[in-house]
């Protein structure tokens, strides 16, 4: 980047430079928070006036670490808030243990001032977990999705990059929090200054609330046959009751021993086993991210015996259910 920039004509009078509070959790993501607070460094920079200042805060009011071990100095505890400021809570690996009771605490009483809140990554789940959204739509990390939509069956998950509804805001991690500051800053001063961030950013494609997180099916799974995506789709949509393979050959247009080849073909092995290990992965997602009992972990994955989810799972993952269970506690208790 040059040392001269052009600078965008934003009109601010009248106004004052918008605060935002970035608060730190153990284990925050570090690309999501740095994301964010270069968006507002680039916005200032750009339209040559300070439209916006930040302050760093974390529980405790010292040291945090991030999920790739560098450790941050915060400015400041949690504390009292105005009602002008954005909080923009950073969370990230073992989001749970982070959730402590002071946190919830203070989310719930800085909200009642009707100020913005926005949860980063897996943020949203200590959001949740404060009641602050309760009847919203809401998005998370995709790999958190499965465990969230158990817990938190009163927020209308999304699988949006980014979402906004009303005062909270959510996205699903990693680059998302460019394209939701990007779209804050077009909100707050118009689409020129936030296309001339996103132009310093090298950012080339601005994603909105309606673009997924997750890449297409035929992407993931290097394969592109519309039937098979199909088929795929609806796998995946449908885990907590499986559907049969015969149905799902009906259903595109196929007979079974189709179906059967073009799972050969194309990824080496039978649709039963495809699904088993897409119901297996979202087992595994579950006893690592909740506190959900392997009985209900097996239900909600479409296992009707304990007994034979348990002989699945140690087959394809080699340790049980309540081994994993078990190893999930220790680390979490550490």
């Amino acid at each position: 980047m040059g040392d001269t920039p052009q600078i965008v004509e934003v009109d601010t009078e009248g106004t004052k430079p918008r605060r935002f509070v970035f608060v730190l959790m153990e284990n925050f993501t570090l690309l999501s928070f740095a994301s964010a607070m270069e968006c507002l460094r680039i916005a200032n920079r750009m339209s040559g006036q300070p439209l916006y200042s930040w302050i760093i805060a974390g529980e405790g009011g010292d040291i945090v670490t991030c999920s790739a071990g560098t450790s941050f100095k915060v400015d400041t505890d949690l504390t009292d808030l105005n009602r002008d400021d954005v909080v923009m809570l950073c969370g990230g690996v073992d989001v749970q243990k982070a959730t402590t009771k002071r946190l919830l605490g203070w989310l719930r009483r800085e909200s009642r001032k009707g100020l913005v809140v926005a949860g980063l990554c897996t943020a949203a789940y200590s959001l949740a977990k404060a009641g602050l959204l309760d009847g919203r739509k809401a998005t998370t990390h995709w790999e958190n999705q499965d465990s969230f939509s158990e817990e938190f069956d009163e927020v209308e998950l999304k699988k949006s990059v980014f979402v906004v509804d009303g005062n909270r805001l959510t996205t699903a991690g990693g680059t998302s929090s460019i394209d939701l500051m990007l779209r804050m800053i077009a909100d707050d001063h118009g689409d020129q200054l936030a296309n001339a961030v996103a132009d310093q950013l090298i950012y080339t494609t601005i994603r909105t609330d309606q673009d997924t997180q997750r890449l297409s099916v035929p992407t993931r799974i290097g394969v592109r046959h519309p039937k098979l995506s199909q088929v795929i789709q609806m796998m995946e949509a449908n885990i907590e009751e499986p559907i049969s393979p015969s149905i799902l050959a009906k259903d595109v247009g196929m007979s079974t021993r189709q179906l059967e080849r073009l799972f050969r073909r194309y990824l080496n092995r039978s649709p039963k086993r495809y699904y088993m290990e897409l119901r297996l992965q979202k087992a595994r997602n579950l006893l690592l991210q909740t506190d959900m009992s392997v009985i209900n972990v097996a239900l909600a994955c479409g296992f009707a015996s304990p007994s034979h989810f348990s002989k699945c799972y140690r087959s394809h993952y080699d340790t049980t259910p309540y081994r994993e269970r078990g190893t999930n506690t220790a680390r979490l208790s550490v």
